[in-house]
């Protein structure tokens, strides 16, 4: 898996958000999204940051920031608040402007980056597209 070191669900989930890497959101029920704010912040959110059980999402096939819904001890995120995390990949996008756009969401501990690979670019492995508008909670 390249430079990247496992993720497991022994990470330790006390995490410090770092505002200046990384856009942060709270959805209903605390749930709370970190979006990157450029290619090495993107890695650092991908690969240093997440906790093996945050969902990670970024658009289908367009640059885009990389973004983590964080897990929540004993919860599971509902498909609406998934779709919320998809919609905010979505924004932080080349294809904000779409009416619908693919957005591809796996677990964290399934991304990794390949040797000598560009900041920004990692590999993701398993994961599905889940089709949503592009929206940011903060402007509606």
């Amino acid at each position: 898996m390249g430079a990247k070191s496992k993720k497991s669900e022994d990470d330790n989930p006390k995490r410090q958000i770092d505002p200046k890497r990384m856009r942060v959101y709270t959805l209903e029920d605390d749930w709370q999204v970190v979006v990157g704010k450029t290619d090495a912040d993107n890695d650092f959110i991908s690969l240093k940051f997440s906790h093996g059980r945050d969902h990670w999402f970024h658009v289908d096939g367009l640059p885009g920031s990389h973004t983590l819904l964080l897990f929540q001890e004993d919860k599971e995120p509902s498909r609406a608040i998934l779709e919320q995390a998809a919609a905010i990949a979505a924004w932080h996008s080349k294809g904000r402007n779409a009416s619908r756009i693919g957005v591809t969401m796996t677990m964290a501990s399934k991304v990794g980056k390949r040797k000598g690979a560009p900041a920004g670019q990692v590999t993701v492995k398993g994961g599905r597209v889940l089709r949503v508008k592009p929206e940011c909670p903060y402007l509606k």
